[in-house]
């Protein structure tokens, strides 16, 4: 007996698409109207899971039940801007909507929230019913918070990154070396990773670099990279790019990487939960899943970053090592210098002109960035069997301050589509307020937390010219009224905000030369 048309299956009715433009971010939504037929027939209720039919695709999502007509009509189902795109039918498209089964790997998640240790199987259950939208956003936040609560011990972690893997595409460069680096965060302005590509892609290792977005920080590599070059492109031409130029600095959202990763951070940037076990998972299974055989990991170390003693940086590092043993990956673990921001400038725009500085070898290049890129970049090429532990840094500073790394960047620029940056003349927000010194004395401390915060409320990184300049670093003298950094913002209201959270705390502490922190860093 013939299937018959979806949208004539009998208890579902012929429901007409309809776009509802609302970003629920990584979350499926459905709409119907509380007087449609098929919602009363359905017996459905506000924020079950339903599955939406239409020309051959299948999702799952959570339904919402709306009374005002001008949203959804009696005779229409409406999507979020998310579910929209997967189903990838035009507005008006015949569809059909129908209960959900209930996940399959629910018992597995209430054992978590019970405190029990899972196996390999629970993890690629679970994580597999995640990366197919089975999980309402209450089950997901269990989940997140349940691994949060009773720490995944190590081989957890290793089955949880495994199952992330699995879960998406993962990719295959067939080149026997292909190299990725990556911070865990934390630190504004660390924009490393948009010179150790062109720098490592001119000295001719495979360097594909997707990046993601900034959700909580004042610009991810990708919102910067952004200011000078397209990176939402489509994986074909991604790959094109990599094949040709050795390297590219891409938004990942497009290539179907580790997807349960993505829905999972949904919930954990706003609960602000950052766990070592869902943090190594995270990383290490985007890094395997983009086809990296060697990956140079960076740890920042500081009174205000992610990581604030050697001891936790230690363990943090043991766990990655594990676990990128486990899963065949060579992995090396560099701890940095996170006391303070890096460069100048914290933003998209701000940061683009210090990497293109650094890049021209310009007299105003922020040196900490320039020295931190080049000590990365420097393992990175010892990656390959044709250099000698400790010449890697002596490559990649021949390789910048010959202009090769600036020609390779270029061609990446123009592969992707250039958007004709002027980083001479930087388009910054023409709102500006200078915060200044209320005394005399050193540098002795620059709370990484606040200076984002302050970036973040001056409108970055929506806003790609807004954001903060530092004029000061840790060690430097001040005197009274010396300016320490300049906001910039394009709107009056994002300005204020700004500024308001300056006369709380501005970020910087003023002392003497001894007070200055030590700093713990392995290069």
């Amino acid at each position: 007996m013939s299937a018959q048309p979806e949208q004539e299956i009998p208890g579902r009715g012929s429901l007409m698409l309809r776009r509802v433009a609302i970003d629920t971010y990584r979350e499926n939504v459905a709409y119907l109207h509380r007087d449609c037929a098929v919602y009363r027939a359905e017996g459905f209720q506000a924020l079950s899971k339903v599955e939406v039919r239409a020309n051959g695709q299948r999702i799952l999502a959570t339904l919402n039940v709306v009374d005002d007509a001008s949203i959804v009509g009696c005779n229409q189902l409406g999507v979020s801007e998310d579910a929209f795109a997967q189903l990838d039918v035009p507005d008006g498209h015949p569809a059909s909507v129908s209960q959900a089964e209930p996940a399959e790997s629910i018992p597995a998640l209430f054992r978590k929230i019970n405190g029990e240790r899972l196996t390999r199987a629970d993890f690629h259950a679970i994580v597999g019913d995640i990366a197919q939208h089975r999980y309402s956003k209450i089950e997901l936040t269990a989940f997140v918070v349940a691994s949060n609560r009773s720490e995944l011990d190590r081989e957890e972690v290793f089955f949880l990154t495994e199952a992330m893997v699995a879960s998406g595409r993962r990719l295959d460069w067939h080149e026997p070396l292909v190299v990725d680096k990556h911070c865990i965060g934390g630190i504004p302005g660390n924009r490393t990773s948009m010179l150790v590509v062109p720098i490592v892609a001119a000295y001719g290792l495979v360097f594909p670099k997707t990046s993601s977005r900034a959700i909580t920080s004042p610009a991810g590599t990708a919102d910067t990279m952004e200011v000078l070059a397209t990176v939402e492109l489509p994986f074909d031409r991604l790959t094109e790019i990599v094949r040709t130029h050795k390297g590219c600095l891409a938004w990942g959202g497009t290539a179907n990487l580790s997807p349960a990763d993505d829905v999972l951070i949904s919930v954990e940037r706003p609960l602000n939960i950052d766990s070592p076990g869902q943090m190594v998972a995270s990383i290490l299974s985007k890094k395997i899943a983009a086809g990296a055989t060697h990956l140079v990991l960076d740890i920042p170390i500081g009174p205000t970053a992610k990581v604030r003693s050697m001891p936790e940086a230690q363990r943090l590092r043991r766990l990655f090592e594990y676990v990128a043993q486990r899963l065949h990956l060579s992995l090396d673990v560099v701890i940095t210098d996170g006391r303070q921001p890096v460069g100048q400038g914290v933003g998209p725009v701000l940061e683009a002109r210090d990497v293109m500085r650094v890049l021209e070898n310009h007299p105003d290049a922020p040196n900490d960035l320039r020295q931190k890129s080049l000590r990365l970049a420097g393992r990175l090429i010892e990656c390959s069997p044709d250099v000698r532990g400790g010449d890697g840094f002596r490559i990649a500073r021949d390789i910048l301050d010959s202009g090769r790394a600036l020609a390779q960047m270029q061609a990446i620029i123009e592969a992707q589509g250039s958007h004709d940056f002027d980083h001479h003349h930087p388009a910054l927000g023409a709102l500006t307020i200078e915060v200044t010194a209320a005394q005399a004395g050193v540098v002795t401390g620059i709370d990484n937390l606040q200076i984002a915060q302050i970036a973040r409320l001056a409108g970055a990184p929506k806003v790609q010219g807004a954001g903060v300049d530092l004029c000061a670093k840790l060690g430097d003298e001040v005197k009274a009224g010396e300016v320490l950094y300049r906001v910039h913002a394009s709107y009056p209201a994002d300005l204020e905000f700004a500024r308001q959270a300056c006369l709380r705390f501005n970020g910087f502490s003023l002392g003497h030369a001894d007070q200055v922190p030590h700093v713990f860093v392995e290069f």
